[in-house]
């Protein structure tokens, strides 16, 4: 038996239980402000990676998703070709409802399999240099955003464990 999947359902289960408790309803007492400082302490990157990140992603991806990552105004609209506009990635889009390997999938096989114009980047960016990117986009997304993409992430993982 793999010892390491008891270890990681148990801090995934830990992780849920956090994040369930940041969500907290709206609460802004001290358990959902403790829980909120907790959540700020948790995210999976590094300041390190986040300003590796910034400088690929402006070199990479600024140019169609904006230096700010908000993307195209009409994102939701398909354009002449029937291909749909790069999407924002600062947490106002569908982004933070992909786990991180989805995400890592799309910025490496582009986003043409599912109906958009990305190229892939998986022959240009190692999977360090994709993490850096998602993490320089991650950082912009306000807690409430990254909660909620957590939980999901957790999930997945979790799934993923149990297989």
């Amino acid at each position: 038996m793999d010892m390491r999947k008891p270890v990681v359902v148990v801090g995934l289960l830990a992780l849920t239980a956090v994040l369930a408790a940041c969500d907290g309803g709206g609460d802004k007492g001290e358990n959902g402000k403790a829980a909120q400082a907790a959540l700020k302490q948790m995210r999976w990157y590094t300041p390190e990676q986040v300003a590796a990140g910034e400088k690929l992603y402006r070199e990479n991806c600024a140019s169609c998703h904006g230096a700010d990552a908000s993307g195209s105004a009409n994102w939701r609209e398909p354009d002449a070709n029937g291909k749909f506009p790069p999407p924002p990635l600062n947490g106002s889009a569908h982004a933070w409802h992909h786990p991180k390997h989805m995400l890592r999938m799309t910025i490496k096989r582009g986003g043409i399999p599912i109906g958009g114009s990305m190229p892939p980047f998986g022959g240009k960016l190692d999977d360090d240099e994709i993490d850096a990117v998602i993490a320089w986009i991650q950082s912009h997304w306000n807690d409430e955003i990254y909660s909620a993409w957590a939980r999901r992430n957790a999930q997945a993982a979790l799934a993923g464990a149990r297989k």
